[in-house]
Parts: structure tokens; sequence; C-alpha cells
């Protein structure tokens, strides 16, 4: 009976101190919604306002990211002062330090990419839809987020790349200013008339819709005196920024139009001559 009385005592203590505690925790509920909806808004609301001045959106999802991890911890915090935990309050905020130092090391991976996009953020080496590569991943950046870069590759791959990995490695960014040089080698006879051929090539390349003509000029050079033929190495410029072209699709019709074009011009693209030698040391050349 005794145990019976305990136990009936212990309910009676944790019920009054439910009837007390009850008027504080749907006050901190409701003030809970309130702050966490209002803050909503005005987060949103700044999102949007920034969306339309920045002119990097990269930057402006970072930013979302980090104000709503910011909105919640003020949302807790005052939820516990309301409750009447104002020392687990205060705890919570002067052991911030002790327990950050801790957390780093147990999340070290979690907060290096979380530093590395913070820095990545604000020293922007790309922007959402630019080109890049990293280490051995090549592709459109979709989306930055606090631990991880969304980067579509061009076959349809979509890697998520930690932020840290980023920081520590070369990144390519072929599409940052706007220009793009594409490149590609033709090999022609050493019969054939070499001046004639660069200008055939250069002006295919002047009537290639897609490379750029003024501002970064298309070229031509000699590169290498081979066996059988002679390289002339082929330049031009593409602009990023205008997607009604693709830089793929370009170099694909400027290659086919100057084959063509030597052709009719009477100039040969011969393959490599091998050399074979037989058992009785004799040289075919094939």
């Amino acid at each position: 009976m005794d145990i019976v009385s305990d136990l009936k005592n212990q309910f009676l203590s944790y019920y009054d101190k439910i009837v007390v505690l009850l008027p504080k925790l749907l006050l901190a509920i409701v003030v809970a919604v309130l702050l966490m909806t209002v803050l909503k808004y005005f987060r949103k609301k700044l999102v949007k306002y920034l969306q339309l001045k920045a002119e990097d959106k990269l930057l402006v999802n970072f930013f979302d990211g980090v104000l709503y991890i910011f909105n919640i911890v003020i949302v807790a915090l005052l939820t516990l002062y309301i409750l009447g935990l104002s020392g687990i309050a205060g705890s919570l905020l002067g052991a911030a330090t002790l327990s950050s130092v801790v957390i780093g090391f147990a999340f070290k991976d979690i907060a290096e990419n979380f530093l590395a996009g913070v820095i990545m953020a604000f020293n922007r080496p790309f922007r959402l839809g630019d080109t890049v590569k990293t280490a051995d991943v090549e592709g459109v950046i979709i989306e930055m987020s606090l631990r991880d870069t969304h980067i579509k590759t061009f076959d349809g791959k979509d890697v998520y790349v930690p932020n840290g990995q980023i920081i520590k490695n070369p990144l390519y960014n072929y599409t940052i200013d706007g220009f793009l040089r594409g490149s590609f080698t033709i090999g022609v006879d050493y019969n054939s008339d070499i001046e004639a051929a660069r200008s055939i090539i250069l002006s295919i390349l002047k009537s290639t819709a897609g490379i750029l003509q003024t501002t970064k000029p298309p070229r031509t050079h000699v590169k290498t005196l081979n066996s059988s033929t002679i390289d002339i190495e082929v330049h031009y410029w593409v602009d990023t920024f205008d997607k009604s072209h693709s830089g793929l699709e370009i170099k694909s019709q400027a290659q086919t139009k100057i084959v063509r074009a030597l052709s009719d011009a009477g100039i040969s693209m011969p393959s490599n001559i091998v050399e074979l030698i037989n058992h009785n040391s004799q040289k075919t050349n094939v």
C-alpha cells in the first residue's frame, strides 16, 4: 500500500506541475508558431527582393538557407525563455563556443563543407548555369546548398560535390566571362597550298553562325609537320551567354563545312602513313 500511495503522490505532484506549466506551454507554442510565421514571411520577402536586385542567384539561395537556420535558433531560444527555462537557454548560449569545438571535431567534414560554402557564396567562383570542372566532375552548376554543390554532367548525371572538395581542388570555370574557345586540327597534304587552305578555313569560320568575329576573331596556324600531313590548328570563340547556339553543334558545323570546302578546292587530307616490315625485310607503305 505504501508503494501505491507513493505513486499516487508522485502522480499528483507531476499533475500539479503540468497544470502550472500548461499555460506557459500553450503560450510558448502559440508564440513559436506566430514568430516562425512572421520570420518566414519576412525571410521570403527579403529573399524575393534580393533575387530581383542581385546578379548572382547562387548567393541569394545560400543566404536563404543560413537565414532559415538562424530563424529556428531564435524561435527555440524564445520558447525556452517562455517556459521558464532561461537557465537552459543561457547555458546553451554560454556553452556555444565549447560545443562548437566539440561538434567541429565530431562533424569535421560537415563543418568544413559549410565553411567552404560560405567562402564560395561570397567569393563566387561560379554562378548558376556556369559550366565548370572540378576534379573528375564536369558539368553545369544547378544549385549550391550549405553542404554540397549540385552539378549536372553532360551525360545527364546529377553529381553532388562536397563544398570542401571544390575549395581544395582547382576549379575550371569555362563560362564565367561569357567567352569559350573551341579548337580542332585539320591535316592537309604536303603538296597542298597551305596558305590557300588556311584562307578557306577562315572563310568557313567567318560564315558559321555562333562563332565570334570582331571581339575575338578566329585564327589558324600550322601546328605540326607530321610524316604525311601538315597539321593546321584552328581556334575560334563562342559566346556562352548566347543559348541559341550549342558549342558542340558549332564545332560540328564548322568541321563539316571545312572538309567539304577543302575537298572542293582539291586539297587532300591524307591519313597517316604506317610502315609495315615483313620477315623478308621488305618495306611496304600503307
